[in-house]
């Protein structure tokens, strides 16, 4: 499988330009300059920069010009600390992977669509050529997290469309595409295979759902906060409070011995598909998202870490991890002072 090269070991910038309040406050000072100097001396290759089209455009359409100054501020600070780029159009008119920010009828309405490409042209036009002269790079995500199965043919052909028109003011930008069931890594194999040699296929990974989303109210009604859920616990006390809390199974647990617990092999397995998938098509593999809530132990948040990264470094797969402050995850928070060194071996 061939490497992302350049975007091996990489942490999002959530909650900055994205999934936020949209205001200048926020902006200036969620995330600042000193921040790229922290992730460059944790040794990482690459920042993830979600953004809304809040951010860049009006809700007419309009293009926001100081928008694109902070994506190009950032841009700046990646290149002064030797880091690269994946800009993630996280939100777009009419579909956000959120319900409550209360998007809808991307994949059904032309006009919501036609303004998808325009705003990927624009950005196309700013950013692809930012780090021209400089040896590092920027590669541009089209949409994160597709919710439904239903939208995957439609997914597919906006997804090429785009990337044709994104092709004609760059031909060479690297393009990442993801798939249904929120960036599923058991959807990748439903993507259409890749137009060019510069595409790359995007997956996150939060499984178990149950493990790293202990507590979180936005799973569903039945996740309470005060939840938790050791990582080793059996695969049959999986499956059951799954069922139990999340309302749907979603991974392979059936695969595996009901008296087993998570190993390195659970993760092997549940990417085996998408692996074979990428070689097959000689394509770049790519996890966009993966991580622990703040809620789970230390002690097991730092074994999940470990597990995955054992896989990921096996397979060559380059990864994000969600997220560099707070959204719940934050792996610069307080709470992981004393194990961050450890931690980082992981990333």
């Amino acid at each position: 499988m061939i490497k992302f090269e350049g975007f091996m070991h990489g942490v999002n910038l959530g909650g900055w330009y994205s999934q936020c309040n949209h205001t200048k406050e926020r902006y200036d000072n969620f995330i600042k300059e000193e921040d790229f100097k922290t992730i460059k001396s944790w040794g990482l290759d690459h920042i993830r920069l979600p953004i809304d089209y809040n951010l860049v455009e009006t809700d007419n359409g309009t293009p926001l010009e100081e928008g694109f100054d902070r994506i190009r501020k950032a841009a700046t600070w990646c290149k002064n600390n030797n880091l690269n780029m994946i800009l993630d159009l996280h939100k777009t008119a009419g579909y956000s992977f959120d319900a409550g920010e209360k998007e809808a009828g991307f994949f059904d309405n032309p006009d919501y669509q036609e303004r998808f490409y325009k705003l990927w042209e624009r950005l196309a036009a700013n950013f692809a050529d930012f780090f021209k002269d400089s040896k590092n790079e920027i590669c541009f995500e089209l949409l994160n997290e597709v919710t439904d199965q239903a939208f995957c043919k439609k997914w597919n052909a906006i997804a090429k469309n785009c990337i044709q028109r994104i092709r004609a003011i760059s031909p060479d930008v690297k393009i990442l595409v993801g798939s249904y069931w929120n960036n599923s890594v058991a959807s990748v194999k439903d993507l259409d295979p890749p137009y060019d040699e510069n595409i790359v296929y995007n997956f996150h990974c939060y499984d178990p759902l149950l493990f790293t989303h202990q507590g979180a109210p936005w799973v569903g009604p039945k996740m309470n906060p005060d939840f938790r859920f050791p990582l080793k616990s059996t695969f049959a006390d999986y499956i059951k409070m799954t069922e139990a809390k999340v309302g749907q199974i979603g991974t392979v647990f059936s695969a595996f011995s009901s008296d087993a617990t998570i190993d390195e092999n659970y993760f092997e397995t549940i990417f085996a598909e998408a692996i074979e998938t990428a070689e097959k098509r000689n394509v770049r593999l790519y996890c966009g998202e993966y991580g622990v809530i703040d809620k789970a132990s230390t002690k097991d948040t730092l074994e999940w870490y470990r597990l995955i990264s054992n896989i990921f470094n096996k397979y060559g797969i380059g990864r994000s991890a969600w997220s560099f402050r707070q959204m719940d995850f934050g792996l610069s928070d307080e709470r992981l002072d004393s194990s961050r060194s450890e931690l980082l071996k992981y990333l």
